[in-house]
């Protein structure tokens, strides 16, 4: 059964076996589906069913998806699930070592780089999407002077907002309230600069 929170990545090999382009395409999308199988994944990132189960074995090894009980009847094909409710990946874990710094700023980037093209997927749709959708989105810039213990504060604020509105939403779709819900991406950087 998946865990209901998070599991935290403090392993190299477990950081690389998730920043594989497309193994990181595919636990995003499991992660939003909940379950499936290989071929249906596959569709979603346009690959053969062959190298999609090829990366799902690869993520199972690493404890990050787990096979999930059929749908179907049809007992041909696995069924995938996340192992947990999603990732943590902190940097704290990557210090000290120079090839653990430089695999987890890998990640971090190969994560950046993936979520900017799924926002720019949006604004090349919005048309599509319609006003109420469009309206709703959010896309803001703050520039703030903060300590490190106010931006960690910030941040648990926000994660726990975010909290709340994951359960809210999960718990409306388990009602059969699913009528004009969609799935929704939220990215939040903050970070320091100086000019």
């Amino acid at each position: 059964m998946a865990s209901q929170e998070n599991r935290r990545i403090t392993d190299v090999g477990t950081l690389k076996a998730l920043a594989h382009p497309l193994r990181a395409n595919l636990y995003r999308l499991l992660c939003i589906e909940g379950v499936a199988t290989a071929s249906k994944l596959a569709e979603h990132v346009d690959e053969a069913v062959s190298l999609v189960s090829y990366h799902l074995r690869k993520l199972a090894e690493h404890g990050l998806i787990e096979e999930a009980e059929p749908q179907t009847a049809d007992g041909r094909e696995r069924w995938w699930r996340p192992a947990s409710d999603g990732v943590s990946i902190r940097d704290e874990d990557f210090r000290g070592e120079p090839a653990k710094a430089a695999a987890h700023l890998a990640a971090t980037r190969l994560f950046h780089d993936q979520r900017a093209e799924q926002y720019r997927r949006y604004l090349d749709q919005r048309p599509a999407w319609g006003h109420e959708w469009n309206t709703a989105s959010v896309d803001s810039e703050s520039w703030l002077r903060l300590t490190p213990a106010e931006l960690g504060a910030l941040k648990e604020e926000l994660e726990a907002v975010l909290r709340r509105y994951d359960e809210q939403g999960r718990a409306a779709e388990a009602a059969g309230l699913t009528e004009g819900r969609e799935h929704v991406a939220l990215h939040v950087y903050g970070f320091p600069f100086r000019l």
